[in-house]
């Protein structure tokens, strides 16, 4: 009880936070959770889980460590790694690092007289950990270190991670909670102060009886600033995977949030909407993901994902 006390008194004051700096942390980079919409919270078979729920790396078995590459809009790309193992006596141990390229601009001075060219790139490694709580339940914390650099100038960051998850294997129901990027700058552009991007979540998913298929679904940003708590509801994502055999699965999802931010007029097109796919052989799955923007385009995501 002491334990749960300690975990939830971090969470509730993290939730005091805003967020402005260091977006790129909400970016889903690994296919499987972006064809899910992000609903991922409740998430107990990925090691990607580590960006939304450090708790729900305690139920993957054996060692897996899984690659993604995000091919975003215009010039930039974006990777992540992920590793999680079990530690005998200890715990499960994970680590991850998260990684986005925004291509090359041209420089100039006040005069608009060209002078070369300069880059701006984010990076996050990330350090996690988790365990058995009691029967059914799981806890999970991370720690980060974030730097992101424009040209010659960069900031530095340091966040945590925070997460539960409730588990009932005869059910197969899976409910999670976390709060992610709760942490301070330690390095500033231009000396001015930014506060991270705070985001509390809260999921569940359920594994049906007599079809292969499980739904996710996923609140979000439930710590931001709203007329009402109702409004706080909009922030929320779903989505669904159906194993079509051993080899196949395909995937779906929607992001609300996505959908009315994108809307142009009065349509929105397929704004919000995501489909995958996965294929394992042996070891080995292989996941594509495609996220619709609506007008503005598409984002396209691969990954391999193995256990060892």
């Amino acid at each position: 009880m002491k334990k749960i006390t300690l975990l939830l008194t971090f969470i509730f004051t993290s939730v005091l936070y805003s967020q402005t700096a260091f977006d790129f942390l909400r970016l889903d980079i690994s296919p499987r959770a972006a064809s899910l919409a992000g609903a991922f919270v409740s998430n107990t078979d990925d090691p990607n889980v580590i960006f939304y729920n450090p708790a729900g790396l305690n139920l993957i078995k054996g060692q897996q460590a899984s690659f993604s590459y995000l091919k975003h809009l215009l010039d930039i790309n974006s990777a992540s790694l992920s590793y999680s193992r079990d530690v005998k006596g200890i715990g499960r141990i994970s680590g991850a690092v998260a990684y986005i390229n925004y291509g090359r601009f041209t420089k100039a001075d006040e005069f608009g007289n060209k002078n070369g060219e300069f880059g701006a790139a984010d990076l996050a490694f990330v350090a996690g950990y988790s365990n058995v709580l009691g029967k059914n339940f799981y806890y999970g914390a991370s720690v980060k270190f974030i730097y992101s650099g424009i040209a010659d100038r960069n900031s530095t960051a340091a966040a945590m991670d925070v997460g539960l998850l409730y588990y009932l294997p005869d059910s197969r129901w899976s409910f999670g909670f976390s709060a992610l990027n709760a942490g301070f700058q330690l390095s500033s552009y231009a000396g001015i102060k930014e506060k991270l991007p705070l985001d509390v979540r809260l999921g569940a998913s359920k594994t049906l009886a007599h079809l292969p298929f499980t739904f996710y679904f996923s609140l979000n940003k439930l710590n931001e600033s709203t007329v009402n708590f109702k409004e706080r509801l909009k922030f929320f994502s779903l989505g669904g995977e159906l194993r079509i055999s051993k080899v196949l699965r395909f995937r779906f999802g929607f992001d609300n949030e996505k959908r009315q931010e994108l809307k142009i007029g009065t349509t929105a097109g397929l704004a919000g909407f995501n489909f995958g796919i996965g294929i394992k052989i042996k070891r080995y799955r292989f996941d594509y993901a495609f996220s619709s923007l609506g007008e503005i385009g598409s984002l396209h995501r691969m990954g391999v994902t193995t256990s060892f």
